[in-house]
């Protein structure tokens, strides 16, 4: 029975959810009660399935995990595998930071993340944590971000026998009369065992005693009160001292004790002890009662008389008690001597103890309920946050989780959270004092981009206290807003003739986004002016916005031209927006006026006819020009270059119009040349002249002489200069010639000597080929012809044997004989230039021609290659006579031995 339902408990655990394993165990709980209802049945089977059903579904109940573990276990020593009981993977408990979130209890236990596992932190003292509480735990949340999740987890400390029982003081002093009866009641002082349960104090014991018995009450937990009772009677004369040993024992194991010494003098009679008017006294006081505050009166009284009738009283105490508590020993006021705390402890219970002068006593209980006040504040502690949220969060999107705590009682302890105006965000209360702050609005950062968000925790109490906690929430950008330019519009005045690159504006366009959305770059929409893009005209620093002219401009072709600046963002997506840009060209006086009357040409000569009898102001003629600047520019003026004393001429200033000035006069020339400048407004100013041709005459006729001479003239004077020009150009062009040539010959005359005579090896006489026997007489069996070269040193002289005469020698004709012998001494030069032909060879001979015998013996290596050049070598144009000789030098050498 018993497997079958760890199985299914198994399933239960692991396939369903927590929702649906409520559900159903809402449900079997119900039929399963009903059913035992109905029928009435107890039996073993269905409380066994009662008790794992409990066991499957602890988590649904409780919601927490538990553990329990003794007090001073070392640091590091196992507690639980909190993974595996949350049922969580290590990975998450990584991925979620999980961490310990204890509030304001001391720090005991760690969390091993990366193994899921629970240790302890440092050593639990449980009597200093909790003392005398029962059960002592220790209550925190594990915590995890990215989704955010916490877990309550209780652990609870275990006692272990740490502590042995202790008495107030190690000697305690009794007066007993002898005439003490038997029974006679005694109380001792309590010996104090903070341990709990079975470790803490159980029993007394007494040695060394013949005449006491002990009985022991328990009061509370860890504290009995034990009073000595008279067994026998006492006899002063016999024993006037008695001491005895008073033992504590708890129940641990190994069990622990604690001892004091009795000492009891025997006194005379006093055979009524003292009596309390209550046994058992009860105050209220409030935790915020200050020192010294009287609390209540205790009284007791003696039958007897005289010295054995006075009282004095006094507290058994612990050393909690002793702190806080004093009393009068005479007249029985007990005071407050400490200061109270409802949160640490509720309520005390003091044992009051009444003393007569013969020794007599008797005790009574005071119980001290302390009530709470609001002293404490609330406090607020970030359980997990986010510094940042971005900009498009949508609402109800979680910020924080914080949990509020109050350590106070009733509604001294209930808290109400709440946070500043003004911010769109909101703080809700979700379970357990913990509240989750979410954004209420959507947020904006280019408004804020930072919010301090200040949580106000207050209490209930009659004067709340309220504590305060601020976070700082940064909104993350996200690129929702284009550039936007300074201006709607921007226009810049250039003027013409500028030098390409010059900067002619700056566009700024700003985002109010924030880092790389709020980067902003530019550049030009592509547009065409007149057939050309516009970034033919100008261009734009990327990053500054700066506007540079591409070319120079003229304003006598464009007056202004229009473009679109584009200014895009570096978001994701980027965003972009554009800006309208004129440049308009201001005008140079860059344009010479120019004159279109009268019409200068080279080949004829234009007079104005003036008669003698011309009137003043007779108009001569006009000259007619014009600027294409504009404005002030174009403005022309007109003057006479040079005008004598008695000038016949003037010239109107603004309409060119030439004038006389006076009548004209036998004296005036009959040719009068005069040079009007034109002249435009602009600064500085530019000018042309114009010559104009007047003859002054009555008829054409007789200034037409003057006027050829003229012109034959000029005719001369012109074609001068263009016979100057054309010898100048000759003469350099023969300097550059025969400079060019005499460099060239020397480059070659060096470069000719450097190639053959730059060996160290003696220069070898040229050896001519094809020389045979003349008679044909020799001893030879053939006729052989032989290149010698001979050096200096006949000793080292090589010979070539080249090839027999009768397969190398044509047979020609006188006539054809020097040809050929001109090719072959052609051939025999190139084959010597060239290194690969050049060879030494040595001629060996024997007295014997007939064994004579020429050997190719070997080539010189490179270092001793001998070269034969034409200036070494003997021409085949020497005369006959040398070639004679050389013939007959060879033939004497290695034809004809034997003679």
């Amino acid at each position: 029975m018993v497997l079958p339902l760890l199985f299914c408990g198994f399933l239960w655990t692991r396939v369903l959810s927590k929702t649906q394993r409520t559900a159903i165990f809402r449900r079997l709980c119900f039929l399963f009660a009903l059913r035992m209802n109905r029928k009435g049945i107890t039996t073993t089977k269905w409380t066994m399935l009662w008790i794992m059903l409990c066991i499957f579904c602890t988590d649904i109940v409780f919601g927490h995990v538990r553990y329990s573990i003794p007090e001073e276990m070392s640091k590091g020593s196992f507690v639980g595998n909190i993974a595996q009981d949350l049922g969580l993977d290590v990975k998450r408990l990584n991925s979620g930071k999980a961490r310990i979130f204890e509030g304001q209890n001391s720090n005991y236990v760690d969390l091993i993340r990366d193994k899921g596992l629970l240790v302890v932190k440092e050593r639990i003292d449980r009597e200093a944590l909790c003392g005398v509480t029962s059960p002592c735990s220790i209550h925190f949340e594990i915590v995890l971000d990215n989704p955010i999740e916490f877990h309550p987890v209780t652990i609870e400390i275990l006692d272990v026998n740490d502590n042995a029982p202790v008495f107030p003081k190690d000697d305690i002093e009794l007066d007993i009369s002898e005439s003490a009866l038997p029974g006679a009641r005694f109380v001792l002082p309590n010996a104090v065992d903070p341990d709990a349960g079975v470790n803490t104090l159980q029993t007394y014991a007494l040695k060394h005693n013949s005449h006491f018995v002990l009985k022991t009450d328990t009061q509370k937990p860890g504290s009995k009160s034990v009073a000595m009772f008279i067994q026998t009677p006492l006899d002063r004369e016999k024993s006037e001292k008695i001491s005895l040993i008073l033992t504590a024992l708890d129940g641990g194991n190994p069990q622990l004790t604690g001892t004091a010494k009795i000492h009891i003098n025997v006194l005379d009679t006093n055979d009524n002890p003292p009596v309390f008017t209550q046994e058992t006294y009860r105050v209220s006081v409030s935790e915020n009662t200050e020192k010294g505050t009287f609390l209540i009166g205790v009284s007791a009284v003696d039958a007897d008389k005289g010295s054995n009738a006075h009282i004095f009283y006094s507290i058994t105490k612990n050393s909690d008690e002793l702190d806080l508590f004093q009393i009068n020993e005479l007249s029985g006021d007990i005071s407050l001597s400490g200061e109270l705390d409802y949160e640490k402890s509720n309520n005390y219970e003091i044992n009051i103890l009444a003393t007569d002068g013969g020794g007599l006593t008797e005790g009574a209980k005071l119980i001290v309920d302390i009530t709470d006040v609001n002293d404490n504040a609330p406090v607020v502690a970030v359980m997990s946050s986010s510094k940042f949220v971005a900009e498009d969060a949508m609402p109800n999107t979680v910020v924080a989780v914080v949990k509020v705590q109050d350590i106070d009682s009733l509604n001294n302890g209930e808290v109400q959270c709440n946070i500043n105006d003004g911010i769109p965000f909101k703080i809700t209360a979700s379970s357990n004092n913990i509240y989750t702050l979410q954004t209420d609005a959507p947020l904006d950062r280019e408004k804020d981009a930072n919010y301090k968000i200040t949580i106000t925790a207050c209490d209930k109490g009659m004067q709340s206290l309220c504590n305060n906690l601020t976070l700082s929430v940064n909104v993350s950008d996200i690129n929702d807003n284009p550039p936007q330019f300074e201006r709607d519009s921007y226009s810049a005045y250039v003027t013409e003739n500028n030098s390409p690159g010059d900067s002619v504006l700056m566009v700024k366009a700003s985002d109010p986004d924030w880092n790389q959305n709020a980067r902003v770059t530019y550049s030009l929409e592509e547009t065409y002016l007149g057939g050309v893009t516009v970034s033919s005209y100008v261009s734009i620093n990327v990053d500054s916005g700066v506007i540079y002219a591409v070319r120079s401009f003229d304003y006598e072709q464009m007056k202004d031209f229009h473009f679109l600046v584009k200014a895009l963002d570096g978001g994701s997506p980027p965003l972009s927006s554009n800006v309208s840009v004129k440049i308009i060209i201001q005008d140079q006086n860059d344009n010479t006026p120019q004159v279109l009357y009268p019409v200068q040409t080279s080949g004829s000569v234009v007079a104005e006819l003036v008669p003698r009898s011309a009137d003043i102001g007779y108009l001569v003629s006009k000259v007619v020009a014009v600027d294409v600047d504009s404005g002030q520019n174009a403005w022309l003026s007109y003057k006479l270059q040079k005008t004598a004393d008695r000038a016949l001429f003037e010239v109107g200033a603004q309409n060119g119009e030439i004038r006389t000035v006076r009548q004209v006069t036998d004296k005036d020339d009959v040719k009068q040349k005069l040079t009007v400048v034109v002249e435009d407004n602009g600064q500085p100013s530019r000018s042309a002249t114009v010559t104009v041709n007047v003859a002054v005459a009555d008829s054409f006729p007789e200034v037409l002489s003057e006027f050829t001479d003229f012109t034959r003239d000029k005719e001369y004077n012109d074609d001068l200069t263009f016979y100057l020009v054309l010898a100048l150009a000759v003469v350099s062009f023969l300097f550059v010639s025969c400079l060019v040539a005499i460099i060239s010959v020397k480059i070659y005359r060096w470069r000719h000597s450097r190639n053959f005579y730059q060996s160290n090896l003696p220069v070898i006489p040229y050896c001519p080929p094809h020389y045979t026997d003349p008679g044909g007489t020799g001893t030879l069996r053939q006729v052989y012809n032989y290149e010698v070269c001979m050096t200096t040193d006949s000793r080292k002289s090589d010979s070539t044997f080249v090839r027999p005469s009768s397969q190398n020698v044509l047979i020609m004709d006188p006539v054809s004989t020097e040809t050929m012998q001109r090719m072959q001494r052609k051939e025999m030069l190139m084959e010597c230039d060239s290194p690969e032909h050049v060879y030494n060879y040595e001629v060996c001979g024997t007295t014997d021609s007939r064994m004579s015998d020429v050997k190719r013996i070997r080539p010189y290596s490179q270092n001793t290659l001998v070269s034969l050049s034409r200036a070494g070598t003997v021409q085949r144009e020497k005369t006959q006579q040398e070639d004679g000789d050389f013939s007959s030098e060879v033939r004497e050498t290695f034809l004809l031995p034997s003679q």
